[in-house]
């Protein structure tokens, strides 16, 4: 065997005894102890273990360090295991950039730095603001770091050397970190050369496994001590960190192109929408925003109409009294935004809220008149206005708002109904999709959490029932042990953007609890009375959200039958004013959403602002148009125009701009 990897000395065994590895393609290896995921690396290969970043132990995830004390399965990491990988380059990123912080400005505290999606941050107490020039000293100093190849080594230490040894240290918040551990339990602390941090691992095994051109530290910002506004404002610098220079690369034109298409300068460019703060994530609608937002609605509305549901509306604000039956009080009570009343004659003031979801209330319509089996599945629908609070630091244009509508739907059926059920809002859902131009989405499956309600077989026949219709889909999808909310089983569906950003928006989730909470009942085939299966469902999530994401999508060019400003008619001369008036007449009875441009401007310029404003169309007439009743159509995007026939003009558009949902071959 290869000569053994340094083990952590408070782990070592006190007697040595034999233990099985089982490798991953089922070879078994016995060692005596002490032994650690290295040296068994080492015992396959040199070259192995030379490539090693971590191990896996049993599925989870290992320094190469920790000693092996039972008999196990194990794996090397190498570079790769993509997810693997990467979460141990992105977390070595960021104890390496606190190294460097502190080895450049030694009086700086270091706080806490984990991986986040695309790489990590370090919050860090420092009297001088970081500039972004001073981004650019710590990732020079980062890669010193790296080629100096240091071992990283780790070891368990009790609460009490640990808060001895950073008081001596002069780390304040690792002091109170520590402090909030519980009693016996044991620390794990990390070495990344002579730098030290407190963290749960596992790490690489020497920096230099991080690739030095394959991250950035991208910019600075505040953050409260452990999230608390009451606490100390700290600086938090983020930095992205990938496998290779070209995954780096390919991100960073990822963010580029997301720059240019961001829903909140598109939304002021296209004139959609603003937020100010004497509304804070309220949306204030334009004119052009709420020709969108309705075309979506009315959309919505006839695809829903057609699937058989029933289109409802209920109160924005509710007695407290619901809102504690339904126990949403108890867990959403700080997201609500409170309405105090004095009623008449009462002694006390009425205590009421804005919803921040409908389900409730749907409730409240399921339960108005007695219901049998055969009224079952009940679907329906509200375009419901909630409300939640947001913090002022997490909400982001249309993305996160405090005021929304939802596309929201509840289906109330019996246990057998679920499965059909599920398949229906999937065949839907993936049509919906399809005609917003998402050609496929990815779907995950959350099952039964250890803190639930409802009886073990309820839960087993759900689960099945939403696995089952998935597979009549797909054969493609995620299974999310122990993540299914309380009440049920749920299925999220996932979109991807143009560039190739993700997206959670559709769900569907099987509810035993709220009809429970609430007394709805229907009458079986037995006579006897039943609970109905509450079935919640969502296929945009949001409209403000999901436009958001088309704005972002389509970069501002959506499909003509979308586009708030269909057809622009503009004139190239004064003489052609009466002719433009006719065209746009002409579209307008056609169904369409067209406006002329008459100012006297060079046409070039109309073009180019129109243009700008994403217009799909733009027609220019001249005199020869008006004498040959033609128009020169110009497509966005598109270079030249084409000289097309009026009539045919106006038939072409008009069954462009006609919605998916009603062309023939729907």
């Amino acid at each position: 065997m290869a000569a053994k990897q340094a083990v952590d000395p408070q782990q070592k065994s006190k007697t040595a005894k034999n233990i099985t590895v089982t490798l991953p393609d089922g070879a078994e290896r016995t060692y005596a102890t002490p032994i650690t995921g290295g040296d068994v690396a080492a015992d396959i290969s040199k070259s192995l273990l030379k490539k090693a970043f971590a191990c896996k132990v049993d599925g989870a995830l290992s320094d190469l360090s920790r000693p092996l004390e039972q008999d196990c399965r194990l794996s090397i990491v190498t570079s790769q295991d993509k997810a693997e990988a990467l979460e141990l380059i992105r977390h070595d990123c960021a104890h390496i950039m606190a190294r460097a912080v502190q080895e450049i400005w030694p009086d700086t505290k270091v706080t806490i730095g984990p991986v986040i999606e695309h790489g990590f941050f370090y919050d860090f107490d420092r009297q001088e603001p970081f500039s972004t020039d001073d981004l650019e000293t710590i990732e020079a100093k980062m890669r010193e770091i790296i080629a100096k190849k240091d071992p990283v080594r780790t070891e368990l230490w009790s609460r009490k050397d640990a808060i001895a040894f950073y008081k001596k240290a002069d780390e304040p918040f690792k002091v109170e970190l520590v402090d909030a551990i519980p009693e016996g339990e044991d620390l794990r602390m990390y070495w990344h050369g002579e730098w030290q941090d407190l963290c749960r691992g596992p790490h690489l095994a020497h920096t230099g496994q991080v690739p030095p051109d394959a991250f950035k530290l991208m910019s600075v910002a505040g953050s409260y001590w452990r999230g608390d506004s009451n606490n100390k404002m700290l600086q938090r610098i983020y930095g992205v960190a990938f496998r290779s220079k070209d995954d780096l690369k390919a991100h960073l034109h990822m963010l580029e192109e997301a720059a240019k298409r961001d829903h909140r300068r598109l939304g002021r460019e296209m004139e959609l929408f603003h937020i100010q703060e004497e509304a804070p994530g309220m949306v204030f609608w334009h004119p052009n925003g709420w020709s969108l937002y309705r075309a979506l609605e009315d959309y919505m509305r006839r695809r829903l109409t057609a699937a058989g549901y029933k289109e409802i509306k209920t109160p924005q604000l509710v007695d407290r009294k619901l809102w504690e039956a339904s126990g949403h009080w108890d867990k959403y009570r700080e997201n609500m935004f409170i309405a105090e009343v004095d009623e008449e004659h009462a002694r006390e003031k009425r205590v009421n809220a804005l919803k921040p979801m409908n389900c409730p209330c749907h409730v409240q319509i399921y339960n108005q008149g007695l219901k049998s089996y055969r009224d079952l599945p009940l679907r329906l629908a509200e375009f419901g206005s909630c409300h939640r609070y947001e913090s002022s630091g997490s909400m982001h244009g249309l993305m996160r708002v405090r005021g929304f509508t939802q596309d929201d739907a509840h289906i109330f059926c019996t246990e057998d109904q679920i499965e059909a059920e599920t398949a229906k809002f999937i065949g839907l859902l993936s049509s919906v999709y399809k005609d917003m131009g998402f050609d496929s989405f990815d779907i995950k499956l959350s099952t039964r959490p250890e803190q639930r309600v409802g009886s073990d077989e309820i839960w087993d026949k759900a689960e099945t029932a939403l696995e089952n219709a998935v597979r009549k889909v797909t054969n493609d999808y995620e299974i999310d042990p122990g993540e299914g909310a309380f009440y049920g089983p749920k299925l999220d569906f996932k979109l991807t953007d143009a560039i190739g950003r993700e997206w959670q928006c559709g769900t569907f989730q099987a509810d035993f609890n709220l009809p429970e909470r609430l007394g709805a009942e229907y009458v079986g085939e037995d006579g006897a009375k039943h609970r109905p299966v509450m079935m919640h469902r969502a296929i945009l999530g949001s409209f403000e959200r999901f436009l958001g994401i088309l704005i972002e999508n389509t970069a501002g060019r959506f499909p003509l039958w979308l586009a708030p400003r269909q057809v622009v008619v503009t004139t190239i001369v004064s003489d052609a004013d009466d002719y433009a008036e006719e065209v746009a007449a002409a579209l307008t009875a056609a169904g369409m959403r067209a406006e002329t441009d008459k100012r006297n401007e060079k046409i070039n310029y109309k073009v180019r602002e129109h243009s700008e404003g994403k217009v799909p169309v733009i027609l220019a007439v001249g005199r020869q148009e008006v004498e040959a009743r033609t128009v020169a159509m110009r497509r966005l995007g598109a270079q030249g125009q084409k000289v097309i026939d009026l009539d045919e003009a106006i038939t072409a558009l008009s069954e462009e701009a006609t919605p998916p949902d009603l062309q023939p071959n729907t």
